[in-house]
């Protein structure tokens, strides 16, 4: 591990009986960058995040955090780290202050040193003013606050996040963020965060694509997207098996059939599109262009959305 490494994943494989739900994983990320795990229920992130959170062990391959080995020195790791699970972790009967408490006491503080530690977190993260508020009182986005300030108490250099903005709305996400970019800048803190949600992702320094255990892209969000090749465009129409065939036998190039439309990607696309819709006038019904998301790097690495493979993921998968 060299000295700017913080996080480095080798080879990293795991089965759930005749289950493979990982593949030879590997990946380093450096102090102070935001990391994120991209891809669908069932890819592979949160096997990923139990076995860098020593939740479990992988099958194969192995992982350092902070220069601890994950299942060597699963303490130290687990002093290195700050863990935000996807679900809730907060006791909804204790206040804000009560649940910080506790919290601090499974690391060894106490005292006036804790009760001040306390304090600086709940500044941070904007809910000092909710100190003696019961959790169960709380908005989702409050609460989610409330988890960042428990997990960053003991000041960990790693921050490890599963699907932390499950359940938030739009606004409470971008919030979020700003706080993860803020430790990031204020206190060096490396942050990898699990999600399905590309505009997440694009916040981030750097995404690792994974999909069915494997890890198949990793560059930051701009590199990602410009292996797309210009712009992306779709077209439908009443026949799109015929319109695909006439557009393929007319211009050639990257062109698809998927999810009942055409996809085209290709350079400069404004340009493009009368020349397309002069070609083929009575077989276009719509013509869609616009610049590559992640999800059209997904989909140009799988041939499937991102988007129609994250639904909602069932108890134990």
């Amino acid at each position: 591990m060299t000295d700017n490494v913080c996080v480095e994943v080798q080879s990293i494989s795991h089965q759930y009986g005749q289950r493979q739900a990982l593949t030879d994983v590997s990946f380093d990320v450096d102090q102070g960058h935001l990391f994120a795990l991209l891809g669908p229920n069932g890819g592979g992130k949160s096997t990923l995040f139990r076995i860098l959170t020593t939740l479990i062990s992988p099958t194969k391959g192995t992982a350092r955090i902070a220069g601890a080995d994950i299942t060597k020195q699963s303490h130290e790791v687990r002093c290195a780290i700050g863990v935000v699970f996807q679900n809730p972790s907060l006791d909804d009967r204790l206040t804000v202050m009560e649940n910080l408490t506790h919290q601090g006491h499974l690391y060894g503080l106490r005292g006036l040193s804790l009760r001040n530690r306390c304090h600086e977190v709940m500044a941070e993260f904007d809910i000092d003013d909710r100190a003696k508020d019961y959790v169960e009182t709380l908005s989702g986005g409050l609460k989610r606050r409330v988890e960042l300030a428990k997990a960053n108490l003991h000041r960990p250099r790693v921050l490890i996040l599963d699907e932390p903005s499950t359940g938030l709305d739009p606004a409470a996400r971008q919030g979020l963020f700003s706080y993860l970019e803020k430790l990031k800048k204020s206190q060096g803190v490396t942050t990898l965060v699990t999600t399905h949600l590309m505009d997440e992702a694009d916040r981030c320094d750097t995404v690792a694509f994974l999909n069915s255990g494997h890890l198949i892209a990793l560059d930051t969000p701009k590199a990602l997207k410009r292996e797309i090749g210009g712009d992306v465009i779709t077209v439908t129409g009443n026949d799109a098996p015929a319109l695909h065939k006439r557009i393929v036998e007319k211009f050639g190039g990257k062109v698809e059939l998927i999810d009942g439309g055409v996809r085209i990607e290709r350079d400069q696309g404004h340009e493009f599109i009368p020349e397309l819709i002069k070609a083929l006038p009575d077989e276009i019904d719509s013509v869609t262009v616009g610049k590559p998301t992640l999800d059209d790097v997904f989909l140009h690495l799988t041939g499937h959305h991102l988007a129609r493979h994250s639904q909602p993921q069932k108890k134990g998968e």
